[in-house]
């Protein structure tokens, strides 16, 4: 008997931050089986966090922290010379304030997954990713650890012994040597839904992404990130929801939680 395919739809929730709305949070939480909600670093604030959290556990939607750069402007997508010490302590530091929401509902973290700049650094530099992988494991070390597929950042979560999900993006290039193709780069963005379809497919289903060079690499697919922030993320995370389960795909979230 074939086994079951299973993938998880992950979208970065609670970016609000005062009077700036971002997002259409509640509607697109019926198509996702876990949210990654800022902690007040590179978006969202306290009140942004207590609603996002209960909006998830109204949906059934795995729950994590998604700590980033402490860069409100530039929305945690720019890199910092930040050391290994000091990435811990933002990490520790912000999965700490989303607990707190969590705890107050009875409630324990799902997952963690690095935002932005720091996700990308983590990717490639072995010191930093140790640095996450170990606030990670000393708040919380049953939760999942979410990182780029192949990254230094899911090597060290293995090397530690958290249970990682190895990510992919559905609306992002890639280069040869599996990172994402840099914002700043002409065609990183994946900006046709059909298109981003077709990529998503091949990860899950053949477990391979063509790269910007024109090369097919292999790619571990255990979640799905589609960005919540975008013009047409809600029918974009309608879309691939049905075109996945229409595909035999079952759609939850890492070790069976959420939906």
């Amino acid at each position: 008997m074939k086994e079951q395919l299973t993938v998880d739809l992950n979208c970065d929730l609670g970016e609000s931050y005062g009077r700036y709305h971002l997002g259409d949070d509640a509607a697109i939480l019926q198509f996702i089986t876990s949210a990654n909600i800022a902690c007040g670093f590179h978006a969202g604030d306290p009140s942004v966090m207590r609603q996002t959290v209960k909006l998830c556990l109204e949906s059934g939607v795995a729950i994590g922290a998604h700590p980033g750069l402490p860069d409100l402007v530039g929305f945690g997508r720019r890199e910092m010379a930040v050391s290994p010490q000091e990435a811990y302590d933002m990490v520790v530091y912000q999965i700490g304030a989303l607990s707190a929401f969590m705890h107050a509902e009875g409630e324990k973290l799902h997952h963690v997954k690095p935002h932005g700049a720091l996700y990308n650094m983590a990717a490639v530099n072995k010191a930093l990713a140790e640095a996450i992988v170990e606030a990670v494991y000393t708040v919380q070390p049953e939760a999942v650890l979410y990182g780029l597929a192949g990254s230094e950042l899911i090597k060290a979560g293995e090397r530690l012994g958290l249970a990682t999900a190895s990510e992919v993006f559905a609306d992002r290039t890639y280069q040869q040597d599996g990172t994402l193709t840099s914002r700043k780069l002409p065609g990183a963005l994946i900006t046709d839904p059909a298109e981003a379809i077709l990529q998503v497919l091949g990860m899950v289903k053949e477990g391979k992404v063509k790269t910007q060079q024109g090369e097919e690499i292999p790619i571990q697919a255990d979640t799905i990130c589609i960005h919540g922030d975008g013009p047409h993320a809600l029918s974009f995370a309608r879309h691939i929801q049905e075109v996945l389960t229409s595909e035999g795909v079952l759609l939850q979230a890492k070790g069976g939680a959420g939906k």
